[in-house]
């Protein structure tokens, strides 16, 4: 039986229906002026918003399929060549696992809800971060974008920064000096954010219902990330946590870290207009064989939609697709940030804009987001 439920008042993701603001990009356009509760009717936006637990299963079955077959396949065979292969792959899945959580996080994996938060803690500890702590923190996110409690402006805020300060960056994420950052985003203390001054405290906003919940998780999160290698070396000995350490935490820490930022960048990244969630969001158009690359590794299930998702955040990943084809047809995304990926690369690799340049947009942007 569906235990479906719409999220108490405090706890729930909001659209984004910021009004377009004169001189804005959106503004030039009347059908993207219209609020975007509007651009939707009722019975449409209900048809989008239907959760489908055969969809919510497939999902899962492709983040954790690649994971299991490449595995056993490492350790089957324990060629160099195919713990390579895992390595690679594992980390590309865990960054899966990390979308796959972010579904969980908006009640939009099941329509149960008790098996929603089951799937998206089992991603969360297994990648070792608090499904239900996210929830909170990236509930802020959406409700305040690029605004002074946004958790993530710290991560994708600024650009384009300069190709030798985003690819040191990416390098280092490489290395693993940063994984530390990420996880400690999940555990509910966000990077401080350099434009406000701010460390953002997400856990001291929220209903008593997910705080009580997030800090529960922590600890299973916790449990689950001591338990997991002692039992590898618990059943097959020092090979056995040797494996573990190789084929799931040296991703966990290396290869899903790059993925992770480029991601963040690409959604929020170089914007322009931050008055209109038409422009301080973006949607990635993957086409050709660098798309089907890109799907694959920096947005499964459909994360590519990230401006529609904004709009509708109560809309799952497998209806926004379809979503994005409506809006455009009706030409409600003229002037929005939607451009195909190899553009967006160049925007955020763009060399870092004049101090003048970015004072005078701040003053622009920042009235905007208050």
């Amino acid at each position: 039986m569906s235990q479906h439920t719409t999220p108490p008042q405090g706890e729930e993701f909001r659209n984004d229906e910021r009004p377009a603001v004169a001189g804005s990009v959106a503004a030039g356009s009347s059908a993207s002026a219209a609020a975007p509760r509007k651009l939707l009717s009722a019975d449409e936006l209900k048809a989008f918003t239907a959760l489908s637990s055969a969809q919510g299963g497939l999902a899962v079955l492709r983040v954790f399929g690649p994971v299991i077959a490449v595995t056993a396949l490492a350790v089957a065979t324990q060629h160099w060549a195919a713990v390579v292969l895992a390595i690679l792959v594992n980390g590309v899945q865990q960054h899966a696992m990390f979308v796959l959580a972010h579904e969980a996080t908006h009640y939009r994996l099941f329509e149960h809800r008790g098996l929603n938060d089951f799937f998206g803690r089992l991603a969360g500890v297994l990648g070792g971060i608090s499904m239900c702590t996210y929830r909170v923190t990236h509930r802020l996110h959406h409700n305040n974008l690029y605004g002074p409690e946004d958790p993530d402006t710290a991560i994708h805020g600024g650009y384009p920064r300069g190709r030798a300060y985003l690819w040191k960056k990416l390098a280092q994420d490489l290395a693993g000096l940063n994984a530390w950052k990420t996880f400690a985003y999940f555990f509910g203390s966000p990077a401080l954010n350099a434009d406000t001054g701010r460390s953002i405290r997400p856990l001291d906003d929220t209903s008593p219902a997910l705080r009580a919940a997030a800090r529960k998780d922590r600890w299973l999160v916790v449990a689950g990330q001591l338990l997991l290698p002692a039992l590898a070396g618990l059943i097959w000995g020092g090979q056995g946590l040797a494996l573990y350490l190789l084929l799931w935490v040296l991703p966990l820490v290396t290869v899903l870290q790059p993925i992770l930022r480029l991601r963040a960048i690409c959604e929020h990244g170089a914007v322009t207009d931050l008055s209109w969630p038409l422009t301080a969001a973006r949607t990635n158009e993957l086409r050709g064989l660098p798309g089907l690359i890109a799907r694959a590794v920096f947005f499964p299930l459909h994360v590519n939609y990230h401006l529609e998702h904004h709009l509708y955040p109560a809309v799952p990943h497998y209806r926004l697709p379809a979503l994005h084809a409506l809006l455009a047809t009706r030409g409600h995304l003229h002037g929005a940030q939607v451009m195909p990926w190899p553009h967006t690369l160049r925007t955020v690799f763009a060399p870092r804009r004049p101090k003048a340049q970015a004072a005078q947009d701040d003053t622009l942007d920042h009235p905007r987001t208050a």
